[in-house]
């Protein structure tokens, strides 16, 4: 049998600690949930932890990689000729649908609790990730193609886009019986989207 090198070693770690941790998060809420219960639940050691994680707000910082790497693809699968409106509420559906089937509620509620507390991982006002991005992007193309005025300001915009589709998933994290890719949540971002023209 052959023997595992120390870097497949590491990330074997890595993964076993991240799981355990994302677990934990969800079963408890996050502020519930201590770097040593991480480490006791994972079977690893404290130099471990910290040699993958500067803190136990880096979990949610790889989670947020993995989401954005998500946005990224679909947003590549999208035809180029479509329509500004469609692209935004066809990305708006993804996020819904990926983000209950991936994460799913207890965990988007840790999350999103935690992103109310002001720290070093606040990623919900990270203007370098992908969901940002891709949105301003959607903006500039929509101005190129006269489908938004040329005096639109395309990060304001992209912003307001993203508070829409967050003030969505706080609605079904706080009401629970909604579904979050339903038809009332597009028409809520159609409308929103319209009051641009």
């Amino acid at each position: 049998m052959e023997r595992k090198t120390r870097e497949q070693q590491a990330e074997e770690t890595k993964q076993r600690i991240y799981q355990t941790a994302l677990k934990l998060f969800e079963k408890k809420g996050f502020n519930q949930v201590s770097v040593d219960e991480i480490v006791q639940k994972s079977k690893s050691s404290k130099g471990a932890f910290y040699g993958h994680f500067s803190s136990k707000y880096d979990i949610f910082l790889e989670k947020f990689k993995e989401i954005d790497s998500f946005y990224e693809n679909f947003a590549q699968s999208l035809p180029s000729h479509m329509h500004f409106e469609d692209k935004v509420i066809s990305l708006f559906d993804a996020q819904m649908t990926y983000l209950k089937n991936e994460l799913g509620e207890d965990l988007m509620r840790s999350v999103y609790t935690s992103g109310l507390i002001r720290n070093e991982a606040n990623f919900f006002a990270n203007s370098e990730r992908s969901l940002y991005k891709i949105l301003n992007r959607f903006v500039h193309e929509a101005i190129e193609n006269k489908e938004l005025p040329k005096s639109t300001d395309s990060t304001k915009t992209s912003f307001f886009i993203s508070r829409c589709m967050r003030g969505t998933l706080y609605d079904w994290l706080s009401f629970g019986d909604n579904d979050p890719s339903n038809d009332e949540a597009k028409m809520f971002i159609s409308i929103f989207l319209k009051g641009l023209l």
